[in-house]
């Protein structure tokens, strides 16, 4: 049985070979770690093989392995994990990975590319069919690339059958002017490929042990083989620097803004909306430009999400709005209203009907139903009732540079302008405080709390200290007007 709950297929195999430094990167972080749409590279060949219901998933690593072997057991934990050893080559590690699999598999092996992302399970799929179909000894998809720079070449006869495949760098002139390249997914017969591999050799201008050189082998030994090209080259595209890397990533976002717009979701401009692939958003969500949603992100019906919004991994409900906002794990609750300019960190929680306003700062923090706190104010380690008005520039004092403390404000409190709430501090319901008060104790249950102490007004002040300005010119202007 598969994790997903189907049934596993007891004659196929995939192999993924992950073991690549991937130098034209130019990171110190392994190339097939490096993200698209909020997954690793490697992440999603793995959950493309997941979703062929082989029996067994085996990943060849070698860079980095215990970076690489980590994320591949986040992804898919059933993967058999394999080490390529010192001899170099495609070829190589896939003779290591049949070593993972049991002695007696006698079935078809997928090897795919771990920086291969685009590939769809569709189309491995249709390829294992046409193996199985044909009786092919190896079966691999090709495609046409108008600049096919860096790819081994398919090489066919004059009436169009499978021939070779020849690497960039052992191809002649001629070879290279062929644009129909191996893009390096194929579906071997088991026992054909055990054969093949142990014949191969290393004299190449690599010296490596090319995984394409089976082909070689297999013709020879009167195995069929057949090269499939794919109606689609963008499925096909391997990532080896970070220019590829941004266009794989364009194409991907294209495909998935699409995917929601078909789905019922407004999306004013695609060119600047970014969806990571594990978001979820509902119809007639409205997206507007520059709007980022990431990781696993879910917004409900009728919300509408930017301009010039980043959520990550947050909740937003029904019919909520979101503008010019930064939000990290926080929950936006059904009608509330975030923004302009708003910064929701980790452990934000916005009741129904609530509303996070114009430069507002919120930290683990939840603001209950109804609540507001419209204006230039950071709400930290807070819980807040329902009904209650924070007044502009409200500060929860929560870190008194050793630890942080929290702050409890109950239902339908009204704080006045610029207050201060020194936590630890609790603020019973129905309370009210004056404008810059500083709260550093409890206040009651309706009690009014203020800290302002008497104005004094000190008469001449300007005229005798600050002689021949021009304020001290108008209040002179003023005070003899006054005195006619």
């Amino acid at each position: 049985m598969h994790q997903n709950g189907t049934m596993t297929n007891p004659r196929l195999a995939v192999v993924i070979l992950a073991a690549g430094q991937g130098t034209r990167m130019k990171s110190a972080r392994p190339k097939i770690l490096h993200e698209l749409a909020g997954i690793p590279l490697v992440g999603h060949v793995l959950s493309t093989a997941s979703e062929l219901d082989a029996a067994h998933v085996v990943a060849v690593v070698r860079h980095e392995r215990d970076a690489v072997a980590t994320v591949i057991a986040e992804h898919l934990p059933t993967a058999i994990i394999v080490d390529q050893d010192e001899l170099a080559g495609t070829g190589r590690a896939v003779e290591l990975a049949l070593s993972g699999l049991p002695d007696d598999f006698d079935g078809d092996v997928v090897v795919l590319s771990a920086d291969v992302p685009l590939l769809d399970a569709a189309t491995v799929n249709g390829l294992v069919a046409s193996h199985t179909r044909m009786n092919n000894a190896l079966t691999l998809l090709s495609a046409f690339f108008s600049d096919p720079t860096g790819a081994g070449r398919i090489l066919r006869s004059a009436d169009g059958a499978f021939e070779g495949i020849v690497e960039q760098k052992d191809a002649t002139s001629e070879q290279l002017l062929v644009t129909e390249i191996n893009a390096g997914v194929y579906v071997f017969d088991v026992a054909r490929l055990r054969a093949a591999l142990a014949a191969i050799g290393t004299e190449n201008a690599q010296q490596e042990k090319y995984l394409t050189d089976a082909a070689a082998g297999i013709r020879s030994a009167g195995g069929r083989i057949e090269a499939v090209p794919v109606g689609d080259p963008w499925l096909v595209v391997g990532i080896n620097d970070r220019a590829q890397l941004g266009a794989a990533g364009v194409e991907l976002n294209a495909r998935i803004v699409r995917r929601w717009q078909l789905a019922g979701v407004t999306v004013v401009d695609p060119a600047t909306t970014w969806i990571d692939l594990q978001a979820s958003i509902a119809e007639d969500v409205e997206i507007l430009p520059g709007t980022q949603i990431k990781g696993v992100t879910t917004i409900e019906r009728g919300a509408t999400i930017g301009p010039d919004t980043t959520l990550v991994d947050c909740e937003v409900g029904e019919n909520a709005t979101v503008k010019r906002t930064d939000a990290t794990l926080a929950v936006i609750g059904a009608g509330a209203s975030v923004g302009p300019f708003a910064y929701l960190r980790p452990g934000s929680y916005l009741g129904d009907n609530g509303k996070i306003g114009t430069f507002v700062e919120t930290k683990n923090s939840r603001i209950g139903a109804g609540s507001k706190v419209p204006h230039l104010s950071y709400i930290g380690d807070t819980t807040v009732g329902e009904g209650t008005n924070l007044g502009a520039g409200t500060i929860t004092a929560n870190y008194d540079d050793l630890a942080k403390h929290p702050t409890e404000i109950g239902s339908h409190v009204h704080s006045g302008a610029h207050n201060v709430f020194v936590a630890p501090v609790r603020i019973g319901d129905g309370a009210k405080t004056g404008a810059g008060t500083i709260v550093r104790k409890d206040v009651p249950a309706g009690a009014l709390a203020i800290t302002v102490a008497p104005q004094r007004n000190i008469v001449g002040w300007v005229e005798e200290k600050r002689p021949g300005t021009d304020a001290a010119e108008a209040a002179a202007a003023a005070n003899e007007e006054l005195a006619d």
